[in-house]
């Protein structure tokens, strides 16, 4: 399952955990920058073959002429041809042939070739460790006007749950709303579950004309397809948008950024919580290529916890995924992604992983951490979150390393809990149905960061991504290694809990 990280998840993003499942089958291609992959046509596919029909993804060397000879190959082997991305090399076929990624990985200027999934299309639930605590409005007013009250009086331009946010508070990002509350002209995509563009707290900055549904590979912009498949279990996309873009307007919750438009790229497969390469692969040059300026990643690519490079199926995941994410990265986006919910050092010289494949039987394995990694989160170029509670420290669930974290954001901890009479140390977002809801995890931390760097790129429209981290860092808020904490190790300006250190939204707008 691809682990939304957002609850403490089984694999351990800082997500939600979302549930097992398999293959959607799609039957046309992709429109640009995708291309038909033979000059009279899609190319037929071959007869049906005996085993069950998998996803595949291979990769080759960019270009019309090779994308052509890989999809008369993909036919030749029993498979068809779903999409083909041409200028980043990947094409995603279809096929129950047996021996098919070995076939592929033989033909000429092919570089990897692998299965993105284990079992076929299978249904099954969430399973997240931590629930959302859904809350009564009516409760919940009466909680802030608590607050309020107890601060004599109620903020100016503060949102009437404002005062249950801590995480707000806590990066200043209530206080850099007065300076700056971010520019319309930069998108946070939302790669996730979907997202409920009708809530009143995000309709008024959801921009529908960077949103689809890219499950499978293919993506689809017809008018709500990028909502929930089910908002009962598929909320977790619709709480991260929240926490970035929430407006303020008088209705609910506060966003990081709340001048910013956010967007929904789902990728999460129907009646699951399963993340495949095809479908984060099509996202990711989705929001290249309609003006995106940060995509939010709170998952890591099912239905490996860690793809390694040894593995030719694994890495031919990890070469997709990370070839789409550096084109992103090149048209100007900055991919944030959270560092998952095991509590693992991510920095130790060996992590052990139970469960992988998550999609079928999990297997016990050690990996090496030098060529086996989480991905997205671990990609090059991309800001890896961990988590921290309402006191500051970091949250227990939450995956640290020296070297490995670059910042740190509220993501909600149970156990620290905040002076606040809802005495909840998980973050307050929006849910599906206009609703409010607690949830906690690297998933949520996750979105804070962005929406500091959607501040970053409004103030900053020029900058490349690179020195928007740069930025990002520099203007974190290290507190150092706790004494009383032996897994902290580094310095006071850079260490294993922290990274560069606890983001800044006020310093983001100011400096």
């Amino acid at each position: 399952m691809a682990q939304l990280r957002s609850v403490p998840s089984r694999s351990g993003r800082g997500r939600t955990l979302l549930a097992a499942t398999g293959l959607v089958l799609v039957a046309a291609f992709a429109q640009a920058p995708s291309t038909a992959l033979a000059a009279g046509g899609p190319v037929p596919a071959a007869p049906a073959a005996d085993g069950p029909q998998l996803s595949y993804v291979v990769n080759a060397v960019p270009g019309a002429v090779e994308t052509r000879a890989v999809a008369r190959a993909v036919r030749a082997a029993g498979g068809s041809v779903v999409v083909a991305y041409e200028r980043i090399g990947v094409t995603v076929a279809h096929s129950g042939a047996p021996g098919f990624a070995e076939a592929m990985r033989a033909v000429p200027g092919v570089q990897s070739a692998g299965a993105t999934r284990t079992a076929p299309l299978r249904a099954s639930g969430t399973t997240d460790i931590g629930r959302p605590q859904k809350v009564d409005l009516k409760q919940a007013l009466g909680q802030a006007r608590q607050v309020e009250r107890a601060r004599g009086g109620t903020a100016a331009g503060g949102e009437p749950l404002e005062p249950l946010q801590w995480d707000i508070s806590a990066i200043r990002a209530d206080r850099a709303a007065k300076v700056d509350d971010g520019s319309r002209r930069v998108t946070v995509a939302v790669i996730d579950t979907g997202v409920d563009d009708t809530h009143p707290d995000l309709k008024a900055n959801f921009s529908a004309r960077q949103s689809a549904s890219c499950v499978g590979g293919r993506a689809d912009t017809s008018p709500g397809a990028w909502r929930p498949w089910d908002p009962a279990s598929d909320y977790h996309g619709t709480h991260v948008a929240g926490t970035i873009a929430a407006a303020r307007n008088g209705v609910g919750v506060a966003g990081v950024a709340p001048g910013v438009k956010v967007a929904a790229l789902k990728v999460s497969e129907p009646g699951t919580s399963m993340f495949y390469a095809e479908s984060v692969v099509c996202a990711f040059v989705f929001a290249a290529d309609h003006g995106v300026a940060v995509t939010n990643n709170s998952y890591y690519v099912d239905p490996w916890l860690f793809n390694c490079r040894g593995d030719a199926g694994q890495r031919a995941i990890l070469d997709a995924v990370g070839r789409a994410a550096r084109y992103a990265e090149r048209r100007g986006v900055v991919n944030v992604a959270a560092a998952g919910n095991s509590a693992m050092d991510l920095a130790a010289p060996k992590l052990k992983d139970t469960s992988s494949p998550d999609d079928s039987t999990p297997v016990s394995r050690t990996v090496d951490p030098a060529t086996c990694w989480d991905v997205p989160t671990q990609l090059p170029g991309t800001v890896t979150v961990a988590a921290t509670g309402a006191k500051g420290l970091r949250s227990y669930y939450s995956n640290y390393g020296l070297g490995r974290i670059d910042v740190a954001a509220p993501g909600g901890d149970s156990t620290q809990v905040p002076d606040l009479p809802a005495k909840n140390g998980n973050v307050l977002s929006t849910m599906p149905g206009g609703e409010y809801a607690y949830l906690a995890g690297t998933s949520m931390a996750t979105p804070h960061v962005a929406g500091v760097v959607a501040l970053l790129r409004s103030a900053h429209p020029g900058a490349s991504p690179q020195e928007i981290q740069w930025l990002l860092k520099l203007e974190a808020d290290n507190p150092g290694c706790p004494a009383s904490d032996a897994t902290c190790t580094g310095t006071r300006h850079v260490n294993s809990h922290y990274g560069y250190g606890l983001v800044d939204a006020l310093d983001a707008v100011r400096r």
